[in-house]
């Protein structure tokens, strides 16, 4: 039985934003990522496309509990009779109690819209969750998959190395590399969305992960990459700029912070679009206002910290 790696596009929003993977070895499968509820049938479909059951699913993970990642997992896990879920120590609480997450979105977008966002999120039974430690290893089709912990967009974040297929499922630690930004080059850039962005703590998740040596990355955001050293290249700029832009917001009243660092983001962005020739239509500009928007917020949240 061969192995094999499949690209869910979980049309999260729009399409191309948000994907799952689907990996296949020796006639087990595993999920990482699961997007959020409303997403589960295609990542069901795309397992029964390739000739499998939900019964031949031996693991779901998800690299951090942000719902765009781990909203689907109990959805998801509903449907897998045989599956245990893998996630970081910090995260696996959450996934067995989802109800501060749950809170914590309502309270941000409303009942309403949560609900379109997200669908519906349940706990999980507590014995179904496994918390992996920082190098932990699990068997998995004819090799193992390594669990390497990385903050810096998260503190319960990480990435899954896949020695059999050579690569990594990044989650958001390996940047954001939008398919329809990749027109004219490559433009990657790095998620500082709040509540824990720390800048050392991201640039040195990027170098253990390039430290790997693999031959590709797997982002969720999004799709398998090839060019990492490259992606790496990018991502450090945007960390060092993002770093310079959350320092100089400190000398401001902390409600200008916000809008300071986010005209520093759009300045930078333009000027790289400009540079590669990129040229943004209405749907490009939706999707990077958003992130840059929500990068804003959480380099301003790190900004507005008490020194440690």
């Amino acid at each position: 039985m061969s192995d094999s790696l499949i690209t869910i596009d979980c049309d999260y929003v729009q399409p191309a934003l948000a994907c799952a993977y689907l990996r296949i070895s020796q006639g087990e499968c595993a999920f990482i990522e699961t997007n959020t509820a409303h997403a589960v049938p295609r990542l069901l479909a795309a397992l029964a496309a390739q000739g499998r059951s939900p019964a031949d699913v031996r693991y779901v993970i998800v690299t951090h509990v942000h719902l765009d990642h781990a909203g689907g997992a109990s959805a998801l896990m509903e449907a897998l009779p045989n599956a245990t879920l893998l996630a970081h120590p910090r995260a696996a609480r959450h996934l067995i109690d989802p109800s501060r997450i749950i809170a914590g979105a309502t309270a941000v977008y409303g009942a309403e819209q949560f609900a379109a966002l997200y669908g519906t999120i349940r706990g999980i039974d507590a014995s179904r969750v496994r918390s992996l430690e920082d190098g932990a290893e699990v068997p998995f089709g004819a090799g193992v998959l390594r669990f390497i912990h990385t903050r810096g967009h998260a503190n319960h974040h990480f990435v899954v190395h896949d020695p059999a297929q050579d690569t990594v499922f990044t989650g958001d630690a390996f940047g954001l590399v939008y398919p329809r930004l990749q027109r004219a080059g490559l433009l990657a850039f790095p998620s500082t969305s709040p509540t824990d962005f720390d800048g050392p703590a991201a640039h040195a998740s990027i170098d253990r992960i390039v430290a790997l040596g693999t031959r590709s990355v797997c982002p969720t955001h999004f799709g398998e990459q090839t060019r990492v050293r490259e992606i790496a290249a990018q991502l450090h700029g945007w960390l060092t700029l993002s770093e310079r832009l959350m320092e100089e917001s400190k000398a401001r009243p902390a409600a200008e912070r916000e809008g300071y660092i986010e005209a520093g983001l759009v300045a930078a962005f333009d000027e790289l679009a400009a540079r590669t020739g990129l040229t943004l239509d209405e749907d490009d500009r939706t999707l990077v206002d958003f992130d840059r928007k929500l990068n804003a917020q959480g380099l301003a949240h790190a900004a507005s910290k008490p020194p440690t």
